[in-house]
């Protein structure tokens, strides 16, 4: 386009903008507020679809949200090729359908492997949100005003863990847990009409081609890979079992494959060249690590409450809000400090929180105060909320113009494969430290029902059993608190100094030196 063709924008956020950025809060409430919602909802799941003498692996139930994580993922580089190829509207309606009618059919779910499948559906209608909604924001808005209005994008971020756990456990303690997906019905339908009148039409253009190759190698391995981790409490912990490990050694073969298919094409599923930036590839490995550790972790906080402290969901979900608070309180601070700090001396203090909330999470007993538990989480909050931004930001600016969305797909794909990742992992060690202790599992079924304490012999065994069953959440714990450490590594390496900008460079302007 030349610069005769190109938009003016107004300088002040016009009526027509705030439409807009309406549309795309509704999706993005919607698709972020259904990661968090269902966290509080897996002990539910366990006695719902099992029973409360034999309730499901929680390794197996953890699934419901690692099947909607893993869609996120296999869905976010579709976005862009599909954008250009059916128009942004049109996908942007198609994804809201998408989304509701998944959240209708979870909520028909009669087996929790059918929850899951449902999950997936869901997740591809989620996954096409987000990046849409910041494609149609950029559009609508131009680059003076992005700041603002991502700023009214980045609400519901901040909002998400916080409102997430507390309206699922009001919807599962006052009507059902199906209502935790049929809220989402009024909220898309809503969102279908406001969308349908507000968005511009735009009409589909050519388009790069899409590695389906490349798709149809990454989703099911990982997929696969972690079906074969997430089997092992099932197996007694038997590697030798072929539901483990060739499901694993598939998946393994699968992601391999996409590695070397990756440098084949020209606009690949995943542009993996993009990792000889030495800045895109320390941080991506720091995210994948943080991530991995701190949502696995986050997942088992409800739990914890609602099982070992007999809660109920509601409370399970407004005991988890200071650490949401603690990353609303951070997040923006550290969106203003990268700005004029390399990102080498702000990253590590975040960590440096988290790993203080963490290994403070591997001492909790079957008694640990209230006030204790929630000033670890608030602190593992405030260490998040100043550890993403700045991890994102110093990825993306030593990048050239144009690498610059295919280096947003890597690291929000990174994310959400942690996520799934950590998730897997954190869910079958606690399964199996549960199964290893004795009194465990009974005396979380006593919470429940209390024909059961005497069948395991009366409050004397079942005190006995929930510290024991509390010992099994420390040790867990203690996966995610070595992963954190482990995250310091990759940390070392983050630049410390000042650093050159490229992002215009393929504009025709010189580099600009930044912190």
């Amino acid at each position: 386009m030349s610069t005769l063709e190109t938009p003016k924008y107004p300088e002040n956020i016009d009526a027509a903008v705030l439409k807009i950025s309406g549309v795309v809060l509704l999706g993005a409430i919607m698709s972020i507020l259904d990661i968090t919602v269902v966290n509080v909802a897996l002990p539910t799941f366990q006695t719902v679809f099992g029973s409360a003498e034999e309730p499901i692996a929680y390794s197996h139930v953890a699934w419901t949200v690692t099947a909607y994580t893993l869609a996120l993922a296999t869905v976010i580089p579709l976005t862009g090729w599909a954008a250009d190829r059916f128009g942004t509207k049109r996908l942007y309606l198609t994804a809201i359908g998408l989304f509701t009618a998944g959240s209708v059919l979870c909520a028909t779910a009669t087996s929790i492997n059918m929850l899951i499948l449902f999950r997936v559906f869901q997740g591809l209608g989620g996954g096409m949100l987000m990046p849409l909604g910041m494609t149609i924001m950029t559009r609508a808005a131009g680059p003076q005003r992005m700041g603002r209005l991502m700023a009214i994008l980045g609400v519901p971020m901040l909002l998400g863990p916080i409102l997430g756990p507390i309206l699922g456990g009001w919807l599962i303690d006052n009507a059902s847990w199906h209502w935790i997906f049929l809220i989402n019905v009024p909220i898309g339908a809503v969102a279908l009409v406001y969308s349908f009148l507000i968005l511009p039409s735009d009409a589909p253009q050519p388009s790069e081609s899409f590695d389906f190759v490349g798709m149809l190698l990454l989703s099911p391995g990982l997929a696969l890979f972690l079906f074969g981790v997430s089997s092992l409490p099932q197996e007694e912990g038997d590697f030798t079992a072929p539901r483990v490990w060739l499901s694993m050694l598939v998946g393994v073969v699968l992601m391999l494959t996409f590695v070397w298919h990756a440098f084949r094409p020209e606009h690949p599923l995943l542009d993996l060249r993009l990792y000889k930036n030495r800045n895109l590839s320390v941080s991506t490995i720091t995210m994948f690590l943080f991530a991995a550790a701190f949502f696995g972790g986050l997942l088992l906080v409800p739990t914890y409450f609602q099982e070992i402290r007999g809660e109920s969901t509601l409370m399970a979900g407004l005991l988890v809000a200071p650490q949401g608070i603690g990353a609303m309180i951070t997040m923006p601070i550290a969106g203003t400090l990268v700005d004029k700090f390399p990102v080498g001396r702000i990253v590590p203090f975040g960590l440096v929180l988290i790993a203080i909330g963490m290994f403070g999470l591997t001492q909790i007993e079957a008694d640990t105060s209230y006030p204790l538990l929630l000033g670890l989480l608030f602190v593992m909050g405030l260490g998040m909320g100043a550890t993403m931004m700045p991890l994102f930001t110093t990825a993306l600016k030593t990048l050239t113009h144009h690498e610059v969305a295919r280096g947003s797909t890597l690291l929000n794909i990174t994310q959400q494969i942690a996520s799934s990742v950590g998730v897997a992992v954190i869910s079958v060690v606690l399964t199996s430290q549960l199964k290893d202790a004795p009194l465990a599992l009974p005396a979380i079924a006593a919470q429940k029902d209390p024909a059961v304490a005497d069948q395991i012999g009366g409050p004397a065994a079942v005190a006995e059993g929930l510290v024991q069953a509390a010992a099994a959440f420390a040790n867990t714990y203690w996966v995610a608190a070595c992963l954190v450490l482990l995250t310091f590594v990759p940390v070392y390496f983050l630049p410390r100094r000042r650093e050159a900008t490229h992002l215009l460079d393929d504009e025709g302007v010189p580099p600009v030196v930044v912190h």
